[in-house]
């Protein structure tokens, strides 16, 4: 009996961690596998690039979990520098393009795995593709945006959107010696924050010396003789660029699979149940960026283009391949991030989003230290909190601050995905020592706040 045959298309998080997985249950003699990555590299931490270029991380390879050698090692058929252009659904069959000869050729599949990732957003204006603009998605990206940074005639960077990637290359260039200055489209910066929040983050990076300009639209990009960015222009103003850095933020890439008929959903992402397997489709998972996901508090779908949700879901690919058992739930929507020493995290629902899904609330926010004010070292922290109206659910956490800010979220994210109450988030057993938090930590303090605010609105 022939050994059956899964195709992977997409060589990072999702995709790799499903054919790996699916190789762990099966061996070559029962499961052929054939993967196709477009760029060099596979199993990298898109995450890290930021911290590359900035210099945190000395290598490019250290952002390598596995090669595609190892890959291959493990007898999975891993094709590099090849791009899968078509999916014929009802023939079982993709059709593959080697860049470097451009050669075409089908493969035939038993069961595929779609995991194409996210594209960067790149509005279509004057000069976007101009030399020295450069989103930053894949190492590729990382390395020739290093490269031109070494050709920049000066140094001064813009960056363009102020979200997860733009502050966090914000940081880079500043750390790379570079005068930068972010253009921001929103009210305020990290547009996943409330505003009042995001004051927060624009005032620290203020304190930095980056220049944050707000309410800011891009609208074309001017070069100098040799093609070479010059200026970044919005309405109001013009701002001199040696470099910039698109962190705009980022799209499901299913150009693919729509064109294929498979089942897209409202943010653009592959809709799949929770076995992530694509909807209507028996032999066909998706998985990583290019899905949406369940919202476990709103209770709708979501696109968030984290890895560590790409690694989930190839793990339950996998086990269902291979012949096991596994599904994803859904998020309740946790992400952290840093600019220098300013350490910024949420998880659940914003006001807006709040609203949006028809929840009334009521919110807390207070300020504290990460340590004991006595101890040295103590820096300050605000947390909001959001909670369901009378009932006191939990709804959401932000917090701002500096060392051992972030990393508190995951409190509130366990709860969250518990379903608690603040009132029962107030009687959590957390490690105490001054070294570590005050007496009654940040989040609790939140919780105690938003308690009395539930209270209060229910005798209202």
């Amino acid at each position: 009996m022939a050994a059956e045959r899964l195709v992977v298309i997409g060589g990072d998080a999702a995709g790799m961690s499903a054919a790996s997985q699916a190789r762990r249950l099966k061996g070559p003699d029962e499961l052929s596998i054939v993967a196709f990555e477009r760029g060099h590299f596979t199993s990298y931490s898109a995450c890290g690039i930021p911290y590359w270029v900035g210099g945190d991380v000395e290598r490019r390879d250290d952002l390598i979990a596995r090669t595609p050698e190892q890959h291959r090692e493990r007898a999975i058929d891993l094709r590099t520098r090849t791009e899968v252009t078509e999916i014929d659904v009802a023939g079982q069959r993709v059709r593959a393009v080697d860049l470097e000869s451009g050669e075409a050729s089908w493969t035939g599949f038993d069961k595929l795995v779609v995991a194409t990732g996210a594209r960067p957003l790149r509005p279509d204006l004057p000069g976007m593709d101009a030399d020295g603009v450069h989103g930053v998605q894949t190492l590729d990206d990382g390395q020739a945006l290093l490269d031109s940074l070494d050709r920049a005639p000066g140094r001064r960077a813009v960056v363009v959107g102020a979200g997860y990637i733009g502050v966090e290359m914000a940081e880079a260039m500043l750390k790379r010696g570079f005068e930068v200055t972010v253009l921001n489209r929103g009210a305020q910066p990290m547009a996943t924050l409330d505003p009042d929040m995001g004051s927060l983050v624009h005032e620290a990076m203020d304190g930095m010396g980056i220049t944050t300009v707000n309410r800011a639209a891009v609208t074309k990009i001017l070069t100098g003789p040799d093609g070479r960015v010059t200026a970044v222009a919005t309405d109001e103003e013009t701002y001199p660029a040696d470099v910039v850095v698109l962190g705009i933020g980022v799209t499901p890439e299913t150009t693919l699979a729509g064109a294929a008929g498979l089942p897209l959903g409202a943010h653009g992402g592959l809709v799949t149940d929770p076995s992530m397997r694509v909807v209507g489709h028996e032999n066909i998972w998706a998985g990583g960026d290019c899905v949406e996901v369940l919202d476990l508090v709103a209770g709708r779908l979501r696109h968030i283009a984290l890895g560590t949700h790409a690694n989930k879901h190839g793990q339950v690919i996998g086990a269902n391949v291979g012949g096991g058992y596994g599904t994803f739930p859904g998020v309740v929507g946790t992400a952290v991030s840093k600019v220098c020493d300013l350490e910024i995290a949420r998880t659940g629902l914003r006001e807006k989003e709040a609203k949006a899904v028809g929840l009334r609330y009521v919110t807390a926010t207070i300020e504290s230290t990460g340590r004991a004010g006595y101890y040295p070292g103590a820096r300050s922290m605000t947390v909001k909190m959001i909670a369901e109206y009378r009932t006191g659910r939990l709804l959401g956490v932000q917090i701002v601050g500096r060392e051992g800010a972030a990393k508190r979220v995951d409190i509130a994210a366990v709860a969250l995905t518990a379903r608690m109450t603040v009132d029962q988030m107030t009687a959590l057993d957390l490690g105490y020592a001054p070294p570590f938090s005050p007496v009654w930590d940040p989040v609790l303090v939140a919780a105690r706040k938003a308690n009395a605010a539930v209270r209060r609105a229910g005798s209202a």
